[in-house]
């Protein structure tokens, strides 16, 4: 518990701090950072980054985490913000939203910036996944959870808070649990709770980079907490809801 709790004030602290740094300086200029949301007002994508690095510090320093998970968790959630960031910049401008529409594009030999946030997130996945377990179709599995997760962050962050009260929700599972799942769960909770209330106001939003971070973050503690069933069964359940987010939405993801 002491452990949880000191990785989710690294995570709060290092978290707030980036966004309130970001805010001031704006590296590369406004247009980098300034997007209109759902309802046309202007925010910035400040917090995403600034999740991301509180995600990352938190798990990466958690007390009494066992190293594996510290490594899995800290590359997942920066190689996941990372791939978010390139889309939130490259896909800025591009209208083109979903599996479908990424993958018609690869198909006529095009290559989006959603499509390379697909592969990115999904290696990630793996790599942790490798890390974190030892057979095959344990790592297969545990690749589906921590990329699924991130897609499902993702999926939510479509309307002021929404995004960040998912992982707060959703991580307070993790935070029941105990163990492993409970130090790596901490870090994308506290992370989300300090920068809540600025999405909410539509002052910021997460956009890709942070909703992708929180969810790996998410993914790797839902890896930590279960055997092979459980992840059978979380991997079953991410893949029919990206699925029908898909099917419902091809502007989505």
């Amino acid at each position: 518990m002491a452990g949880a709790r000191r990785g989710a004030g690294t995570a709060a602290l290092v978290a707030r701090g980036a966004y309130e740094a970001l805010r001031r300086t704006r590296p590369g200029g406004r247009a980098v950072w300034e997007r209109k949301n759902h309802a046309g007002r202007t925010v910035d994508l400040c917090s995403g980054p600034a999740a991301a690095l509180g995600t990352a510090a938190g798990i990466g320093t958690a007390p009494g985490l066992p190293a594996r998970h510290r490594a899995a968790g800290s590359l997942a959630v920066l190689v996941a913000a990372a791939c978010g960031a390139y889309d939130d910049v490259a896909g800025a401008g591009d209208p083109r939203r979903g599996f479908r529409a990424h993958l018609g594009a690869l198909r006529r030999g095009e290559v989006t910036s959603g499509t390379v946030k697909l592969a990115g997130i999904g290696a990630a996945g793996l790599a942790a996944g490798m890390v974190l377990e030892e057979r095959p179709l344990d790592r297969a599995l545990a690749a589906v959870v921590i990329a699924g997760s991130a897609h499902l962050v993702n999926l939510l962050d479509v309307r002021p808070g929404r995004a960040a009260a998912a992982v707060i929700a959703l991580g307070a599972g993790g935070l029941l649990r105990g163990g492993a799942a409970r130090g790596v769960c901490a870090a994308p909770v506290a992370a989300a709770t300090v920068l809540a209330a600025d999405d909410l106001g539509e002052r910021t939003m997460l956009g890709d980079t942070g909703a992708h971070a929180l969810g790996a973050g998410l993914g790797v503690a839902v890896v930590a907490a279960n055997g092979r069933a459980g992840l059978a069964f979380h991997a079953a359940v991410l893949t029919a809801v990206a699925l029908v987010a898909d099917a419902r939405n091809p502007q989505s993801g």
